[in-house]
């Protein structure tokens, strides 16, 4: 084998006349009045070989199809016909000798990007799809982006360890994949949802700040932007308050977008509330490239008699300028998004040529609004009109083209409520998670309801990439947590008791944050799915199609684990 001077896109007029060894997969061959042509392509480019008649190599060359994996010496000459799409296009390579390394079949997809092709088909074959360079970017950017975060993060004097896969179940939260112990009989783990426990010990073993690119699991519903299997960007660090995490976040990004995406990012971020971002935006997580703020009806609504808004505790909206678009088919899409949000309806009214129409229209006056504007209500309770209404400002943003693509929205969201009440189970659960800190331990105990959290999202166009907190380190407090959460003390025992007595052992104050890395590079790559930025994903139905699984486990297998499978 040749030992090769050059990667596909490095030749250039500087090199004409050099003797080069090149390798790499045929992307297309062609016979041209006796001339062969070859596109050569690695990884990073293409190369134009050239194989004349009187070569030796001529017949090999001849049997060589797309996708066969070669290696060539040859002499590098200038084209006569410049290829503007290419970087090695002003020059050519003239081939002095060729050797077929592998050979191909037909593929089953062809390595253009300008191929569009079934998505189950591009998973199937993922390996023959990721050579095409609009697949193998996202992955190339993801390494970057991952080495920018990692390099950060050391120079901050953080320590790079791990935290266990195999973990404790625990009924709470996300579904989790169980995985049944061959020694323990009716025993099993469960794959780490997060290293959230594990990272707080590394603080109490002493180790004042430490990440990882953690491994996630959860055996939920898939969608865009979930898998089963993530990877989130781990940090956490002692002596430490909210600030503190601010700061390190905004270098991380700083870096990364001026080192990785080329982009100039103002800095500070700003900070909203949680109050304030479920206010005018209707999320948690708002995306701040087009202004669309929600406002409260209630007081103008009120004095006209519209039967079904009577008695409502809230009457939220969006005013916007009359389009095209909104139509009576338009409202009733609306309607059904407002619906799926948690709202209980929909109503509208425009004002045009001076005259009302919609669903309000005739309980209304030409007062309520001014010429060419429609006015969008949601009724019902404030938080949940609220919600609904921040789904229909992001189908709104799409449809009227609000939304600045070239524009960043970046953001920290803060001042999470603790806890939420489940009517249902008659019970809190924890907003973020069991460990974050109250900003306020007397709330905690006193007034759980409106107790606030030193909790933290970062936010980007709209979508949650991190969340964070400050952490308990009281035993008692974590303690007190536990049993607001409805936790009974032997359950507190069973399920956490290793963890709570590691808090009575002399615990620094602590807190981090964690990173959803596929979403990142999602958002950097400008990609709507989070299949595009990992190498081997499943499909929104769960199934790896490239290695067919989940598939059949053995009865043997079965037996050994001490399991079997009940027909339902």
């Amino acid at each position: 084998m040749f030992k090769y001077t050059h990667h596909n896109n490095e030749l250039t007029k500087t090199n004409i006349n050099q003797t080069v060894f090149l390798k790499g997969w045929v992307s297309k061959r062609r016979n041209l009045g006796g001339l062969i042509f070859i596109d050569l392509r690695d990884q990073k480019g293409i190369t134009q070989l050239i194989i004349e008649p009187n070569n030796p190599n001529y017949e090999k060359a001849s049997t060589i199809r797309s996708e066969f994996v070669i290696e060539v010496k040859g002499v590098v000459k200038l084209r006569s016909n410049v290829n503007k799409h290419i970087t090695t296009g002003e020059i050519e390579v003239i081939v002095d000798e060729l050797n077929i390394l592998s050979e191909a079949n037909n593929t089953p997809i062809t390595i253009f990007d300008d191929e569009i092709v079934n998505e189950d088909i591009k998973l199937k074959y993922r390996y023959l799809d990721l050579r095409k360079p609009s697949s193998s970017k996202y992955l190339i950017t993801r390494s970057k982006i991952t080495q920018s975060i990692r390099n950060t993060l050391i120079n901050e004097d953080f320590l790079e360890l791990e935290t266990p896969y195999l973990v404790k179940t625990t009924p709470e939260g996300a579904k989790e994949f169980i995985i049944p112990s061959r020694l323990y009989k009716g025993s099993g783990y469960a794959l780490a949802q997060s290293p959230q426990i594990f990272k707080q010990l590394y603080m109490i073993s002493g180790f004042e700040r430490y990440f990882q690119f953690a491994r996630c699991f959860r055996d939920e519903a898939l969608r865009a932007d979930r898998q089963l299997e993530f990877t989130q960007v781990d940090i956490e660090a002692s002596f430490i308050d909210e600030s503190f995490i601010f700061n390190l976040v905004e270098k991380i990004l700083k870096d990364m977008f001026n080192n990785v995406l080329k982009k100039d990012i103002d800095f500070p971020l700003q900070k909203i509330t949680y109050e304030e971002a479920i206010k005018h935006y209707g999320s948690d997580s708002p995306d701040l490239r087009y202004q669309l703020k929600i406002k409260d009806y209630q007081e103008k609504i009120s004095k006209y008699e519209i039967p079904f808004l009577k008695e409502k505790e809230s009457i939220r909206g969006l005013i916007l300028k009359e389009n095209d678009i909104f139509t009576r088919k338009y409202f009733d899409i609306l309607t059904k998004i407002a619906k799926q949000n948690h709202g209980d309806t929909l109503a509208y009214v425009k004002r045009i040529n001076n005259e009302l129409t919609g669903s309000i229209a005739k309980f209304v006056d030409l007062d309520l609004l001014n010429e060419n504007e429609v006015l969008i209500i949601v009724p019902g309770k404030y938080h949940e009109a609220s919600l609904a209404l921040g789904a229909i400002r992001k189908r709104l943003a799409n449809d009227l083209s609000l939304i600045d693509e070239n524009k960043e929205s970046l953001l920290w969201v803060t001042d999470f409520p603790l806890l939420e009440y489940d009517k249902e189970e008659k019970r809190f659960n924890a907003l973020h998670h069991p460990f974050t800190s109250p900003k306020n331990n007397d709330d905690l105990k006193n007034n759980p309801e409106n107790a606030l959290a030193k909790a933290y999202d970062i936010v980007w166009n709209g979508y949650e990439i991190g969340g964070g907190s400050i952490r308990i380190h009281n035993s008692k407090v974590q303690e007190l947590m536990f049993k607001t959460l409805g936790l009974s003390p032997d359950e507190i025992k069973t399920k956490f008791g290793f963890f709570n007595e590691a808090l009575t052992y002399g615990t620094p104050p602590h807190g981090g944050i964690a990173f959803g890395l596929d979403r990142i590079i999602m958002l950097a790559t400008k990609t709507d799915n989070i299949r595009d930025v990992i190498a081997f994903p499943k499909t929104q139905s769960a199934r790896d199609l490239m290695t067919d699984s989940p598939s059949p486990i053995l009865k043997e297998t079965l037996d050994e684990i001490h399991m079997e499978i009940k027909d339902e």
